[in-house]
């Protein structure tokens, strides 16, 4: 048997309500089966900075948190934390700088953001038993002046610019929503993969993006990002920010997870539930559960953990561990005997069904396949 290298990705991380490393229980020992644990940060961590009103929108004004809330991420066991996200910069440079200074004095390597653009974009790399992987970060939901520049503490950018057509004569119909990538953005993340790859054997993306809270639905930037990003080399994507599970591709025989849903976080009870286009109006999707910690529409308690293997030659199979968020905000990882565990295996059939792909379960794991008969390159989306 070659040597390998296992990973296991999580999702949004940020509890703002303690104890927060209570949240870690129940996914732990699972956790510690792989190799390496990567996950995404909602929050920064530090006294420092003031509320900032960027000149698009306000972010979260929860996003600070004192620095011993972070504890939730030693307590998971987390290796490499990604910064790349919207709400770093909610209380400007300071308490980002801070954040990464805080992560790494804990051991763990961070992606996504620095105290410039070159800092930003490197990447972590692990490594073990002779393999190396290679992970970089970037967010696609920035404001204005949050991406790391030249001397410029920020973000990875990989951005996108939006319109609207109108598409029905009928007054009050919603418009086509257009979303393309910016080319600035990508032509810079293509370079960040060639450099990687140079000195590892596999490169995995972990971007924030996409449409929070509804499900299924990908924007129209995001297959455009991915497919480019695993044309110039990268051989995983792992996507997040939606707050949901969204769908798994397989193109060209590498496997982007659209959302991978979120992972230990609480959301906050002071704050409204956004109400996302007016289209959309079941009022199910909007429904906290009676007596819960774990402030999210009920249906973002389902979420998913991917687990990879690495070899020298790159990746060597991929699969995913279906979970639920319970009451206390805390993912627990199902069993196959567990009708939940099938509720999120149909739940990810869904929203994957207008894409190439191949579930199928292996003890209480899911492993994804190439579709029999080979990978379309012409992707019908629903957007």
């Amino acid at each position: 048997m070659f040597n390998t290298l296992t990973l296991i990705a999580g999702g949004d991380v940020g509890p703002v309500i303690e104890p927060v490393d209570r949240l870690a229980e129940l996914v732990l020992p699972v956790l510690r089966e792989a190799d390496f644990r990567v996950a995404q940060c909602e929050r920064t961590y530090s006294g420092r900075g003031c509320y900032q009103e960027w000149k698009t929108t306000p972010g979260g004004k929860h996003a600070r948190q004192e620095p011993k809330m972070a504890s939730v991420f030693q307590k998971a066991g987390i290796d490499v934390v990604s910064l790349a996200s919207n709400h770093a910069m909610d209380w400007g440079y300071e308490p980002l700088l801070d954040t990464i200074d805080l992560f790494r004095s804990m051991g763990m390597q961070v992606i996504g953001a620095g105290r410039d653009a070159e800092e930003a974009r490197s990447p972590a790399v692990l490594e073990k038993n002779g393999v190396k992987v290679a992970i970089l970060g970037y967010c696609s939901v920035l404001r204005d002046g949050q991406a790391a520049g030249d001397n410029k503490p920020g973000i990875a950018p990989m951005r996108a610019h939006t319109y609207y057509a109108p598409i029905d004569f009928q007054p009050g119909s919603p418009p086509a929503i257009i979303s393309v990538p910016l080319e600035e953005d990508m032509a810079a993340m293509r370079q960040d993969i060639k450099r990687a790859k140079a000195g590892a054997d596999a490169v995995v993306i972990f971007i924030h993006w996409g449409i929070r809270f509804i499900p299924k639905i990908v924007a129209g930037y995001q297959p455009p990002v991915a497919h480019a990003a695993m044309d110039a080399g990268a051989d995983l994507i792992l996507g997040h920010h939606s707050h949901v599970p969204k769908a798994v591709e397989v193109y060209k025989g590498k496997v982007c997870f659209y959302s991978i849903g979120n992972f230990m976080t609480t959301g906050s009870h002071s704050e409204p539930l956004p109400v996302s286009w007016n289209l959309l109006t079941s009022p199910v999707w909007y429904q906290v559960e009676p007596d819960s910690l774990y402030y999210f529409p009920t249906h973002c308690k389902q979420t998913i953990l991917p687990k990879v293997v690495f070899s020298k030659r790159g990746v060597e199979r991929v699969a995913f561990l279906p979970a639920c968020i319970n009451k206390l905000a805390q993912p627990d990882v199902l069993d196959s005997k567990d009708s939940r565990f099938h509720e999120v295996v149909q739940t990810m059939e869904w929203v994957s069904d207008y894409v190439p792909h191949k579930f199928r379960v292996d003890g209480n794991e899911v492993v994804v396949e190439s579709p029999q008969g080979g990978v379309s390159e012409d992707t019908k989306w629903v957007l």
